[in-house]
């Protein structure tokens, strides 16, 4: 017997097959998980699989979690007396050890998890480069197959794993994120394998939720604030949803953490459309043009999960939420200012939330004694880079008009060959 279920947020049906997208009344409206232990455990196993509001029953695979540690050198510049930072990357000699060095990987695994357990022999994957890495890496250690999607723009920032290396990547030449998401769509089709489905795969959203389960079990309450920097908002959305849980548990607290969510300038339409205080996002802000123009392309998504019900707008208002636009020589005085202080590299996209935390405490939407959580979403590259080794990806180039059956032979001699 499942230990959940999975319900509509908009009608609240209770849908039967455990891996749907989306319910038949409600297209747009996320389904969410409803654990049928309310009180929150953390005591299961080792790692990411000692939680109990996961959709796995058994895990075949081992994999790490989060690390949550009070920060002393960066909360002391910042002033705050009790900063978490959640450091989601590679930094052994700290106890973190995500081989990918990105927050992804725990979405990677809960996901393919979940469908190896619902019958689900396959999955085609679109990224901008995190995403991409983290499900290769798990795709090789549990030999799940996928096929992953990116555009040919990412490629100079994406890196696999060693071990990574048969995993089948296709490169769309003539498009963003967006578009990648529209191949992948197609492949799926082409191929008979399910879209692993973004932000609406419940199993990608609690996944991500580890964050908070982890900051819980070490802080013992909800924080206060929770920053990050976001791109499609799943991760966030995550977290909410996560929080909502511990306020029924009611051990916690009862207050939900007010999100504090960033992207990078000029391409961040969900900060432009919160500060008009609007559901929609205006098409001009989803301009590609755009995403040439920011420091962190991870955080390109044209099709962000704001308006949809249960999506990042929804999680905005029931937390009291504030959104911040982040310059590009913000992310670079951040990177710095974070390895200044913790001793530690982090990526662009952490850098975002990092310079959302300086500008909340410059405008006094944060109090000094105030249980804040920072999200560090990948940190520790140049470190792994230099202890584990890594590879620029060499994939398969295909357009957006590639016909389906060039398409489907690419990529059948590419998986015969692995």
């Amino acid at each position: 017997m499942s230990h959940f279920s999975i319900r509509c947020k908009k009608c609240g049906t209770v849908l039967e097959d455990t891996y749907c997208a989306f319910c038949e009344h409600c297209t747009d409206s996320l389904l969410v998980t409803d654990y049928r232990e309310k009180l929150f455990r953390d005591d299961l196993g080792e790692g990411l699989w000692r939680f109990n509001w996961l959709p796995v029953h058994n895990p075949e695979f081992k994999q790490s979690g989060p690390l949550v540690y009070k920060s002393e050198s960066l909360a002391r510049v910042l002033g705050l007396e009790n900063l978490y930072i959640a450091f989601n990357g590679y930094w052994p000699e700290r106890g973190a050890r995500v081989m990918t060095c990105t927050f992804k990987e725990y979405e990677a695994a809960v996901a393919l998890e979940n469908a190896r357990e619902n019958g689900v022999k396959g999955l085609i994957v679109a990224s901008a480069g995190n995403t991409a890495r983290a499900f290769a890496h798990i795709s090789s250690k549990s030999d799940f197959p996928i096929i992953i999607v990116v555009p040919k723009m990412c490629l100079l920032e994406m890196w696999y794993l060693v071990e990574s290396v048969k995993v089948p990547t296709v490169a769309l030449t003539d498009g963003d994120y967006a578009d990648s998401i529209d191949m992948a769509r197609k492949i799926s089709s082409i191929m008979d394998m399910p879209f692993e489905g973004g932000v609406k795969n419940i199993a990608k959203r609690d996944g991500l939720g580890v964050v908070l389960m982890e900051a819980v079990s070490v802080i013992g309450r909800l924080p206060d604030h929770y920053f990050q920097a976001v791109g499609s908002g799943t991760g966030a959305i995550g977290v909410w949803e996560m929080a909502e849980r511990f306020i029924k548990d009611g051990r916690f607290g009862d207050r939900l953490p007010t999100l504090h969510l960033a992207q990078n300038l000029p391409f961040a339409p969900m900060v432009k459309a919160w500060k008009r205080q609007s559901r929609e996002i205006n098409p001009g802000d989803l301009d590609p043009s755009l995403i040439n123009l920011i420091s962190t392309r991870v955080l390109s998504n044209r099709y962000p999960a704001y308006t949809v019900q249960g999506g990042v707008y929804d999680a905005l208002v029931a937390t009291r939420g504030q959104m911040y636009g982040v310059e590009n020589q913000e992310v670079f005085d951040a990177m710095r200012m974070f390895e200044e202080t913790e001793g530690i590299d982090i990526v662009p996209a952490a850098a975002v939330a990092v310079w959302a935390l300086v500008k909340a405490v410059r405008s006094d939407a944060v109090n000094k004694k105030d249980v804040i959580l920072l999200n560090i979403t990948g940190g520790g590259e140049r470190l792994l880079e230099r202890e584990k080794g890594t590879f620029i990806v060499e994939p398969i180039f295909v357009s957006k008009d590639t016909p389906d059956r060039e398409l489907e032979e690419l990529l059948c001699n590419q998986l015969k060959t692995d």
